[in-house]
């Protein structure tokens, strides 16, 4: 006989299924047991479609689930939003027992499906394999609790720490596979972003390529608006996916029009003392206006090391090549760390080997 266990991953795996296509809403799996065989699944597939649990039931083809239990990794809602409150079909399928691997972090909404389905008499267990739940939806957490984004810092190095020569060449450091695992990170998170520097210095795509996946947005960190209007980001067929992010007071210019009428979309946020564009009005800003729930940072060292000194960010992945510079532009060139008591602290969450390269993930603490 099958456990919860079980059936819990089997909804955790089928939420996968979503990842790239329903951001900002969670990732979503329900399984439908009876006897202790599966009898419908479902996942939460499109934004603004039917959620995993209405996609289950209609895919068990059958309209009496009294004898039937539904795992699903998150609580299902009791709000009507682009869809109708899942544990209204719930009620109305006549479930035995609902399993949930965890709350709806949502503060407006947490508990509320649970409490309806109690109140309906139907039995709730919460907080089967509740961490790897959390896992599979930190984006969403993150996103829904703090109204910014999720923040994941990307770098391809060389064993020495260096992510371009001192002539500026960077490509390519990885291997092959390394680069096309970045691509199907680009496919997965909502954003990538990038500073002028990068851009004036690679004039990057920064497209979904060698994977299936949708186009996410570009964010460019450019304060002054000095990058020319014929880069790849404001000419190819994704350019209305392209936002530039620079001084408010350059908001009403016209070299700021002049990219509106290219289909950029213009950012104006304040500076920091530093000089530079405040990161946390922009992260509220994306998250607010453009529904931007996950964001990786790709470059470059100047942009890492304010994300890290400000504290902006929730996860760096960190791509080590077998190779040597000896000198060249540091990752983190900007951190002027002088005592080892003032360092930044990480914790170490993974390491994998991706062809010839390391791939370490690191948490921030």
């Amino acid at each position: 006989m099958k456990d919860g266990i079980f059936y819990m991953n089997r909804a955790i795996e089928l939420a996968q299924n979503g990842i790239g296509k329903v951001s900002p809403n969670p990732l979503v799996g329900a399984v439908i047991v009876k006897n202790d065989a599966i009898i419908g699944e479902g996942w939460h597939e499109k934004f603004g479609e039917a959620h995993a649990e209405v996609n289950a039931i209609r895919n068990a083809k059958i309209f009496d689930f009294t004898d039937c239990t539904i795992f699903v990794n998150l609580e299902p809602c009791a709000h009507k939003g682009k869809t109708a409150a899942c544990v209204d079909a719930i009620i109305m399928g006549k479930f035995k027992k609902v399993v949930i691997g965890m709350q709806d972090p949502n503060l407006l909404v947490s508990g509320k499906g649970i409490a309806k389905l109690q109140k309906a008499g139907i039995e709730v267990e919460i907080g089967v394999l509740e961490a790897e739940c959390q896992e599979l939806n930190k984006s969403f957490i993150k996103y829904i609790t703090t109204l910014t984004p999720y923040v994941m810092i990307k770098i391809a190095q060389t064993l020495d720490g260096f992510i371009a020569t001192n002539r500026g060449s960077s490509k390519w450091i990885t291997s092959e596979e390394s680069r096309k695992l970045v691509h199907q990170f680009r496919a997965e998170y909502d954003a990538i972003l990038v500073g002028s520097g990068t851009v004036q210095a690679d004039n990057p795509s920064l497209t979904v390529r060698d994977v299936e996946g949708r186009q996410p947005f570009r964010i460019i960190l450019d304060n002054k608006l000095t990058l020319p209007l014929t880069i790849k980001l404001f000419n190819d067929e994704f350019k209305a996916n392209t936002i530039v992010v620079c001084e408010k007071s350059l908001v009403k210019t016209q070299k700021a029009e002049n990219l509106r009428l290219g289909l950029i979309k213009v950012i104006g946020v304040k500076l920091n003392s530093e000089g530079n564009l405040d990161l946390k009005e922009t992260l509220e800003i994306l998250a607010k206006d453009y529904n931007i729930a996950s964001i990786m940072v790709e470059g470059g060292s100047k942009i890492y090391s304010s994300f890290l000194k400000e504290q902006l960010f929730d996860e760096i992945k960190i791509f080590v090549a077998p190779k040597l510079f000896g000198n060249g532009m540091n990752s983190f060139s900007e951190l002027n760390i002088a005592s080892v008591k003032d360092a930044k602290e990480l914790k170490f969450s993974k390491t994998e080997t991706i062809g010839e390269d390391i791939l370490i993930t690191a948490i921030k603490i």
